[in-house]
């Protein structure tokens, strides 16, 4: 390693000289090198590593994902040169194109000289992170012309060719890299389902972006069995049994993060339909603050985790983030001195230091049956992923009087419907008055791209027509969805929680003895001070997160 280098990271105050010291010895009893070593003891980034080696080398280091991009340039290169070359031009100065590179293609002279003569301009390099500049890639370069050009390749190979061969043979085959290509895509636009669903003349695809469908090129007929088997193979599925439903689940690494796909094949009249659940691993990771928790909904929420027992239920349709939510919880309660066991259908993410049960009802392994077995466990946490009927919930509700911590989901439209809900299954009203601490209602809007929202005026009228409130004292400011490169053109990137939290108070504990209605529960729990999921999406409004249509697509 160039002594220049350790000098920059320790006169940027990144490593310390004994870090370096202990570093340094690590990697002569190891043979690895010192720079990996630091990084896998987590004292630097390996961004910054790669930062300084390349600034030492007299090279300039560029935050790709934060650069801007003139449209002129990024024309020089396709969609497939870019992919290929691992390059995308940056700015033209007296005659000369700078491109982004990670260092080791910056120093192959190769690529300068293809770059030369694709451009017809001079071509210089900066660099940044291999995966910071594949992201990159994906959002400037749409995939669907190399889509289109990836299914001729296929179709000329003729219809005769087995489709394991590509798989065997080359991961250049035109339909790896076709296949490759769509997953890559669908993670850039940070889609969270790829549906491929066969019609009577195409392939149908969409991707579902931030809760909606949105539709991408089709392919045709042809390949149709190519990419369908293709896909269960990668999935682990049986590709000769086509005849009854299929699920599966496969791994891939993008961006330097591990991604796993849960993939389901279903029959029908034009053949199986595919739909891989894209889980990105990072979600298991996410702390309460970024779910989008107001402060006074989080202070409410926390008051109830953070009871030695009790039972806290989030309800809301499918899709509406409820697993996440639980899963912030139990990361911000979780710690050695308890035992956190869940019960789950399916286990979509994988927590170290949990125990997790997978829910198999063909063995006889139901929600019910598996939460009686861990009551023998001794746990101090109990996460069960849904309350589906009265055993379940009736387990729930005794093991959160026996002084456990309960967390769970159930499928209702509002906090206040969780009461009513529990007492239609067959659950005693003053045993859910009794063990329900929290119950939490929760939506997911679309969150305005914060590259290309532009501001808007909204008039007082079109206010008053839609209901728009706020507290007093609050001064909103509006924005309409615009659409970039960042936002794959729809105007909104990710998504953003609206909540509602009902605590349990007396007055709604005695509503519940009485059998009261969702309605009259939900009028108690807001004269106690509860905003409802309309009003806390006003306030999202009010910051400039979403727009007000958003908030009524999802909020009734």
């Amino acid at each position: 390693m160039p002594a220049s280098v350790a000098d920059v990271l320790v006169e940027r105050h990144l490593v310390t000289p004994d870090q370096l010291a202990a570093a340094k010895a690590a990697a002569d009893s190891s043979g690895d090198s010192v720079l990996n070593v630091l990084v896998r003891q987590g004292a630097v980034a390996r961004k910054e590593v790669v930062r300084c080696t390349v600034e030492a080398a007299g090279m300039e280091f560029v935050e790709v994902m934060d650069a801007g991009l003139d449209p002129a340039l990024t024309a020089l290169l396709t969609g497939d040169q870019a992919r290929r070359y691992g390059v995308i031009p940056y700015r033209m100065a007296d005659g000369t194109l700078t491109v982004i590179a990670d260092s080791q293609t910056a120093l192959d002279w190769h690529v300068r000289d293809d770059l030369q003569q694709i451009t017809h301009h001079p071509v210089d390099f900066a660099c940044a992170l291999k995966s910071e500049i594949d992201a990159r890639i994906n959002l400037e370069y749409r995939a669907e012309a190399e889509l289109g050009a990836l299914v001729r390749d296929i179709l000329d190979d003729g219809p005769a060719v087995d489709i394991l061969a590509p798989v065997a043979s080359s991961t250049d085959a035109p339909l790896v890299r076709y296949v490759n290509l769509l997953l890559a895509q669908a993670i850039s636009d940070n889609a969270s389902d790829i549906h491929v669903e066969p019609t009577e003349n195409t392939i149908r695809i969409r991707f579902r972006i931030d809760g909606v469908l949105k539709e991408m090129a089709p392919a045709p007929k042809e390949i149709q069995s190519a990419i369908i088997s293709r896909l269960k193979i990668m999935a682990d599925m049986n590709i000769a049994e086509r005849r009854v439903p299929q699920d599966g689940r496969l791994s891939v690494n993008s961006g330097g993060r591990k991604i796993d796909l849960r993939v389901s094949s279903v029959p029908t009249v034009w053949g199986e339909k595919i739909v891989m659940r894209i889980l990105d691993n990072t979600a298991a990771t996410l702390g309460l603050s970024e779910l989008g928790f107001s402060p006074a909904n989080l202070a409410e929420w926390r008051d109830a985790y953070t009871r030695p027992y009790g039972m806290l239920i989030v309800s809301g349709p499918t899709g509406s983030g409820k697993s996440t939510t639980l899963y912030a919880t139990i990361n911000a309660i979780a710690r050695t001195e308890v035992n956190v066991v869940t019960v789950e259908d399916p286990v979509e993410y994988r927590i170290p230091g949990i125990n997790q049960v997978q829910v198999n009802a063909k063995a006889g392994l139901t929600f019910a049956s598996a939460l009686r077995s861990l009551l023998r466990a001794d746990p101090d946490i109990i996460l069960i992923g849904e309350i589906r009927d009265y055993e379940t919930a009736q387990i729930d509700i005794e093991s959160a009087l026996t002084g456990h911590l309960v967390l769970t989901t159930i499928h209702t439209n509002d906090s206040a419907s969780v009461v009513t809900r529990l007492i239609e299954m067959g659950v005693e009203p003053f045993l859910v008055g009794s063990a329900l601490t929290c119950a939490s209602g929760q939506r997911l809007t679309r969150r305005l791209c914060e590259v290309c929202k532009a501001p808007v005026e909204k008039s007082p009228a079109h206010l008053a027509a839609v209901g728009f409130n706020l507290p007093p004292g609050i001064e909103p400011t509006f924005y309409d969805p615009v659409g970039c490169s960042s936002c794959a053109q729809t105007g909104f990137r990710g998504r953003i929680a609206m909540h509602e939290v009902m605590p349990m108070s007396e007055e709604i504990a005695n509503l519940t003895l009485r059998r009261a209605a969702s309605t009259e529960i939900q009028q108690a729990a807001v004269a106690g001070g509860m905003r409802t999921l309309r009003q806390d999406g006003w306030l999202k409004v009010a910051e400039g997160l979403t727009t007000i249509p958003e908030v009524l697509r999802v909020v009734s």
